[in-house]
């Protein structure tokens, strides 16, 4: 396990750095339970420091709007760029994002996440990191043209294999489980000498269930499509032209048709569809 503090505030630029301490106090003395996330925790977990212009905090949904209002009380600009996952706070050119789930929707921040959570130190101000679990599994499912997060899925198995809490990871894909499958299996052909490491019992229940579903077929009229879980622009076309019902929707998933199309049409002023 890799244990590293990952404060490397000399890497930053010095009003960006406060900028971050800053905002980790202020929600903390307006009563707003936060998680840090991004970079800072993978360092922790995985000893890989990387430097990025995104602080990312983690909340619960509940705590969203309390957070963008203290902030703003703070003298910070604030947004509610995506309704249903993600606002952002800034002052100057510096930002932090405030999320709550994930840009499909489900990865949601719930008590868990606060349970599970880390104990560290971020540039000087204690803090709690985002579990390990929940961090592959909101990283699992960003499989886009422009970015795809399966290095870190695998580095941060290669790093954690033995202290993984694997029920409450297989508890949290639940019918999404194939996600978690591919990552395994191409875990094993990235590290063939590593592949040991995963529990057999976790791989003999997911091909059991792999077995299962094949010898049971598919039922031809229920077209549903899980591409855009894994990619918001990549699976359009399936979607309007080929007849496939859109995974995201409500009942199946937790997104309105309206977080869908402003989340698509972020993706279009992006130049991504």
């Amino acid at each position: 396990m890799a244990n590293e503090t990952v404060h490397s505030p000399e890497e930053l630029d010095p009003e960006i750095a406060e900028f971050y301490r800053r905002t980790m106090r202020k929600l903390e003395q307006g009563g707003v339970p936060f998680l840090v996330g991004g970079a800072y925790a993978f360092a922790r977990y995985t000893g890989i420091v990387r430097h990025t212009k995104d602080f990312d905090l983690f909340l619960h949904a509940r705590d969203f709007d309390r957070a963008l209002e203290t902030l703003a009380a703070a003298g910070y600009q604030v947004e509610r760029n995506f309704p249903h996952w993600l606002g952002k706070a800034y002052q100057g050119d510096a930002f932090v994002d405030l999320i709550f789930s994930s840009g499909n929707g489900l990865a949601e921040v719930d008590d868990l996440w606060f349970e599970h959570s880390v104990e560290e130190v971020v540039l000087g101000v204690p803090a709690r990191l985002c579990p390990a679990e929940e961090i592959i599994w909101s990283k699992a499912f960003i499989m886009e043209r422009e970015r795809f997060d399966g290095a870190d899925v695998a580095h941060l198995l290669h790093s954690r294999a033995e202290d993984l809490d694997w029920d409450r990871l297989l508890e949290r894909f639940g019918s999404n489980w194939r996600v978690l499958f591919t990552h395994l299996i191409l875990f094993g052909y990235i590290y063939p000498a590593e592949a040991h490491r995963l529990p057999a019992r976790v791989m003999d229940k997911l091909i059991d269930r792999l077995r299962d579903e094949t010898r049971g077929g598919a039922d031809d009229a229920d077209r549903l499509c899980r591409g855009p879980i894994l990619s918001r622009s990549q699976y359009l076309k399936d979607l309007e032209r080929w007849g496939y019902r859109d995974a995201r929707l409500v009942p199946e998933g937790n997104m309105t048709a309206d977080e869908i199309e402003l989340w698509t049409e972020a993706a279009r002023q992006e130049g991504l569809v």
